[in-house]
């Protein structure tokens, strides 16, 4: 038998891939729901992401496995919008015309910025083709230097600067260029006159959860069953400890998937992690008429939130009984960050002042809810020498015979982290085993 830890994403994907190559598996969730940072909250209609999900036209494999789990008909790809708040002001961002009116940049900046996402190097004049080809040739490369070097500072302290402190706060002179060059690439499928597309599940995310779980079948889950043990015996690992309301249960296995946060991992195994993460404070707040007309508004004034996500703007109202469905979102880069230390209450009324500063018009009498989740660790802070903290698949060598790794520090999550990079961390992971047994 196979023992899966996470009832993630991940971990699913690895359990049915497992079952698929022959092998008993059982997956043991420590918390009560499955799904991750899947998880949803009820509307007056389809259920709502409680952390915003979408796809990118990137994401190939997570369009397969839809496939397979006969949820194609319900994958839907429409035109996200995407907007600049600069000093009052919603830009649109999404079509030429908008981009070249937008005032905060030249003609110059304008140049230089499309050139990079056009993956063309206009640098000394003679265009390259093939220059970012290969990311990890700028694992090494701060972020700051290479907009500088490639684009124009108007790029960099109009455009790049604002978006990157919204994204790691703090942190963000850490990156590196090749998270940057990655996160163009992985967004970087446009239409000129419509923008870009992006996929979305018609009643929600979580039925992929539940897609999975009905898969791998209800039986070989256990949730509210914490993995406390992992043991190794002559240099293969033997059992997995799983604490549950009965006690600690011992369950002999003949190969371990730890598909959850490296910090698991190294309580269970030893094995120590050096990529930092950082945590998201996430709120859906439910109105009865929208704020804008844009899915996504990246914001460069002051505010305490670093992206306003109307995703009722993507997914027709009507799908939700009416209610006009907004993401306040902020990363925080640790537990001593001042909108961490709030109870949900302050939180919101952090957001809805937030929102009244931005826009004067705003009612918060035409909010019907506010639901707040927040997560200590949901995505990695992809800092100079990323790949080398990467956590391999196979731990054979680090740990024993037989421990595999598929969790948010796995390089199926670089250079961004992502519902596909889960699938294809649990595939890999599985196929390893298969391939090894």
């Amino acid at each position: 038998m196979i023992g899966v830890v996470g009832g993630g994403i991940a971990g699913l994907a690895a359990a049915r891939r497992l079952q698929q190559l022959g092998h008993d598996v059982t997956v043991f969730e420590a918390n009560e729901d499955l799904g991750g940072l899947a998880t949803t909250y009820e509307t007056a209609g389809d259920p709502v992401e409680a952390f915003y999900h979408h796809l990118s036209k990137s994401e190939e494999t997570i369009v397969e496995w839809i496939d397979e789990l006969g949820l194609d008909d319900a994958l839907e790809w429409r035109y996200g919008s995407d907007a600049y708040y600069v000093d009052g002001v919603v830009h649109p961002m999404d079509k030429p015309w908008e981009i070249l009116a937008y005032p905060h940049l030249s003609i110059y900046d304008k140049f230089r910025l499309g050139m990079l996402v056009l993956d063309v190097d206009v640098r000394g004049g003679i265009p390259s083709f093939d220059t970012y080809e290969r990311l990890e040739d700028f694992e090494d490369v701060p972020v700051k230097g290479f907009v500088l070097d490639h684009t124009s500072r108007g790029c960099f302290e109009r455009f790049f600067k604002p978006l990157l402190e919204a994204k790691f706060g703090d942190r963000w002179a850490d990156v590196s260029a090749a998270w940057l060059l990655g996160r163009i690439k992985f967004r970087g499928e446009r239409d000129l006159l419509k923008g870009e597309q992006l996929g979305y599940l018609a009643g929600g995310f979580g039925q992929l959860t539940d897609a999975l779980v009905e898969t791998v079948g209800k039986m070989d889950i256990f949730t509210e069953s914490r993995a406390t043990d992992i043991r190794i015996k002559d240099g293969v690992v033997d059992s997995v400890t799983v604490e549950t309301e009965y006690g600690e249960v011992p369950h002999a296995v003949d190969g371990v998937v730890v598909a959850t946060m490296p910090d698991v991992l190294e309580s269970l195994t030893g094995y120590a992690c050096d990529i930092d993460f950082q945590g998201t404070v996430c709120s859906v707040i439910s109105m009865e008429k929208p704020l804008t007309d844009t899915y996504w508004l990246n914001i460069a004034d002051d505010a305490p939130f670093g992206a306003l996500i109307e995703h009722t703007n993507y997914v027709p109202p009507e799908r939700y009984g009416g209610e006009h469905l907004l993401y306040a979102v902020k990363y925080v880069q640790g537990p001593e960050d001042d909108l961490w230390q709030m109870d949900d209450q302050a939180v919101e009324e952090t957001w809805l002042s937030g929102i009244e500063d931005l826009f004067p018009d705003f009612d918060r009498d035409s909010v019907n809810w506010i639901q707040t989740s927040r997560n200590p660790k949901t995505a990695p802070i992809y800092e100079r020498g990323y790949l080398e903290k990467v956590i391999p698949y196979d731990l054979s060598e680090e740990v024993a015979d037989g421990v595999y790794y598929a969790g948010m520090a796995s390089r199926a999550q670089y250079p961004e982290r992502s519902l596909d990079g889960a699938i294809v961390a649990g595939e890999t992971v599985a196929e390893r085993i298969g391939e090894a047994q």
